[in-house]
């Protein structure tokens, strides 16, 4: 055993403490000054922080997209079942033709729905390669969940992004009107 201090022998002698708290008490004091301080996290450590939180925060971004594709396949879910619900049977034998894309297109109809159409109460909306006839509440519920699916609605504002873009030759003809029954 190593050499107590005089302290320790004075107190082993008084009866004070056993042997076994004078051997616990010299092993700290040894263990305090021959240890190591704190080391900083090495290199590798740091390293391998620094990876998880990358990967920690691409998991969270691709989970935020990932939940902001569902959440647009749900709105056009809902849109394509307000339209398989609300839609309105088309019957009649005028054509009634309208532009999307650029392209002319047909729907069969009678003077009342061509008259509805015409008055903004009823919209048509497009569903795949497909053109329904909504009513105007339901082509608004349409609009909120996927805009893109109304294809034709007169009973827009006046002060639509289409009058915002007009050139002057558009303006000039503008105070022309065209009767919105006119079959072409």
């Amino acid at each position: 055993m190593a050499k107590a201090n005089p302290l320790q022998e004075q107190l082993l002698k008084a009866g004070l403490v056993n042997k076994s708290k004078v051997a616990a008490a010299a092993r700290e004091q040894n263990k305090a000054l021959h240890a190591k301080g704190p080391t900083g996290p090495s290199e590798i450590q740091i390293e391998a922080e620094r990876a998880r939180a990358e990967k920690a925060e691409r998991d969270r971004a691709l989970e935020a997209e990932r939940k902001a594709q569902a959440r647009v396949a749900e709105m056009r879910a809902q849109a394509r079942q307000i339209i398989a619900d609300k839609k309105v049977p088309r019957t009649g034998e005028s054509e009634y033709r309208f532009t999307v894309d650029g392209v002319i297109r047909t729907l069969l109809v009678n003077d009342d729905l061509r008259k509805k159409l015409s008055a903004g109460v009823l919209v048509i909306a497009r569903v795949d390669d497909r053109f329904e006839l909504l009513p105007r509440p339901a082509a608004d519920k349409v609009r909120e969940r996927d805009a893109s699916m109304i294809v034709l609605d007169h009973g827009q504002p006046a002060g639509s992004e289409a009058e915002a873009t007009l050139s002057d030759d558009d303006a000039y003809y503008a105070q022309f009107q065209v009767p919105d029954d006119l079959v072409w």
